[in-house]
C-alpha cells in the first residue's frame, strides 16, 4: 500500500483532529500554497452541523498565499478523509495543489475545495481549532495574526467534535506526562 501527500489548511492543521480518523497521518511538512486564499462558507448555503459554521476553502487568489501543514498519509486513509471532507456528498472535491516548502521544495499534494459555497463565518470553536493547529506546527507569526482576526459567528452550544478533539488532547498530555 503506497503513500500520499495531503496538504492541509483548516481544521486538519491540528494533528488530533486529523489522527481522529486518518490514524496514518504523519508530519512531513510546512508548507505555503501560492495564489489561493482562505475563505469560509456553507456549502449550498447549509451550515455545517459538524461545526455549526462556516467551513474553511481555497479559492485562487492572485498575489495572495495560503500556510499550512503537508501530511503523509497511508493509501488505505484516502477513503476516510474523503467521507471526512463530504466528498460522496460532493461539499468539499479533491483537488491537486503544488505547495512550497520551507527547504525550497515544491510538493505535490491532494487537497480540496469546496464547492457551490457562500461565504459566512466560522464557529468560535471552529476557528480555534484552526488558530491552534497553526500554532501547533508553528506557522508564519503573520499569518497565525490573519488567522486570529477572523470574524466568528458566535455560536454557543454543544460541540461533540470539538469535545472529542479536546478528549484526545488530553489524553495526549496523560501519556507524554
Amino acid at each position: 500500500s503506497g503513500c500520499f501527500l495531503y496538504y492541509a489548511y483548516g481544521s486538519n492543521l491540528l494533528r488530533e483532529r486529523l489522527l481522529l480518523s486518518n490514524p496514518s497521518a504523519a508530519l512531513c511538512a510546512k508548507a505555503r500554497l501560492q495564489d489561493f486564499k482562505l475563505e469560509f462558507g456553507h456549502h449550498q448555503s447549509r451550515t455545517s452541523s459538524v461545526w455549526h459554521g462556516g467551513t474553511a476553502t481555497i479559492v485562487q487568489s492572485p498575489g495572495d498565499e495560503v500556510w499550512g501543514i503537508v501530511w503523509k498519509m497511508n493509501t488505505s486513509n484516502l477513503s476516510s478523509l474523503d467521507k471526512q471532507e463530504g466528498v460522496e456528498d460532493g461539499i468539499y472535491v479533491p483537488i491537486e495543489v503544488d505547495v512550497h516548502t520551507q527547504a525550497g521544495k515544491v510538493l505535490t499534494c491532494r487537497s480540496y475545495q469546496m464547492q457551490d459555497y457562500v461565504c459566512g463565518p466560522p464557529s468560535p470553536q471552529y476557528k480555534k481549532v484552526i488558530c491552534m493547529g497553526a500554532k501547533q506546527n508553528d506557522l508564519p507569526t503573520d499569518y497565525q495574526k490573519k488567522l486570529e482576526a477572523i470574524e466568528t459567528n458566535n455560536y454557543v452550544g454543544p460541540l461533540p467534535i470539538m469535545e472529542k478533539i479536546e478528549a484526545a488532547i488530553q489524553a495526549e498530555k496523560v501519556n507524554f506526562a
